[in-house]
């Protein structure tokens, strides 16, 4: 591939190449059980929990960013809440308990993508340059990293940042050349990857999933000089950016 059509392609890790999310709600299902069987009062329900801890989760990062403790800080939150309002005492036992609940997360097994493996070399074999842009703590990312050998790929081109937003990438961009007419960010949260990138003026892929968290979902405007595409699969990728490619070459644009 020349180097007029090599592109410079930024990929999210959690729930666009490695499940995430779906780790989380398995221990949202755990902590609404676990309250509803100490606080048997027949006042609350799954929903009415589920929905208060997301509540406090959401407002959470919001202020602190990806902070590995905050999601269990939330479910103690959570429980704090609930026993208030019904009128229950609060037990340092069952607080340890949720925290320990809450980090247990961390622990889960990395699981790609369907198609990780194969997106990825498929893309490196075309000539793009990889690069790979994650939010949350440090020491867990890289674990996850390790585990699924990404370095292979991304090199040092691997970017941790407790804050995912539009400065955040901002400062990514101008930590190395990037062509932002050539730079893709492709992910599955329309906060923290393709908002920014759009305001950064870059060409985004969004990977669309069904029971998103609510903290993902915003409202975007698309900016005219840029690429945006909305897929369901990670296997996608490799042919949206062959056919933009291909509409550019027709353009004579590259």
């Amino acid at each position: 591939m020349s180097h007029t059509l090599q592109q410079q392609i930024i990929f999210d890790l959690d729930d666009t190449l490695i499940h995430c999310n779906k780790y989380f709600e398995q221990i949202l299902d755990r902590f609404a059980d676990q309250l509803l069987e100490w606080f048997k009062s027949g006042q609350l329900t799954a929903k009415e929990i589920l929905a208060k801890q997301i509540e406090i989760d959401v407002a959470g990062v919001k202020k602190v960013g990806f902070v590995s403790s905050h999601f269990a800080e939330s479910l103690v939150d959570t429980y704090r809440y609930f026993s208030s309002l019904i009128g229950r005492e609060t037990h340092l036992a069952e607080e340890e308990h949720l925290s320990r609940l809450g980090m247990s997360v961390y622990d889960q097994d990395v699981e790609p993508y369907p198609g990780m493996m194969d997106t990825l070399n498929l893309l490196r074999e075309q000539g793009h340059e990889l690069n790979l842009y994650t939010g949350g703590d440090e020491f867990i990312q890289q674990r996850k990293i390790e585990r699924m050998k990404l370095s292979a790929y991304f090199d040092d081109r691997i970017y941790i940042r407790t804050h995912k937003n539009a400065e955040a990438l901002e400062e990514i961009l101008q930590s190395r050349y990037f062509d932002r007419r050539r730079t893709w960010m492709i992910g599955n949260s329309l906060r923290t990857d393709i908002a920014p990138a759009l305001t950064a003026g870059i060409n985004t892929i969004y990977i669309k999933h069904p029971n998103e968290w609510s903290y993902n979902l915003v409202d975007i405007k698309k900016k005219a000089d840029t690429s945006m595409y909305t897929i369901s699969s990670l296997e996608q990728v490799p042919s949206i950016i062959a056919e933009s490619l291909s509409m550019l070459a027709r353009k004579n644009i590259l």
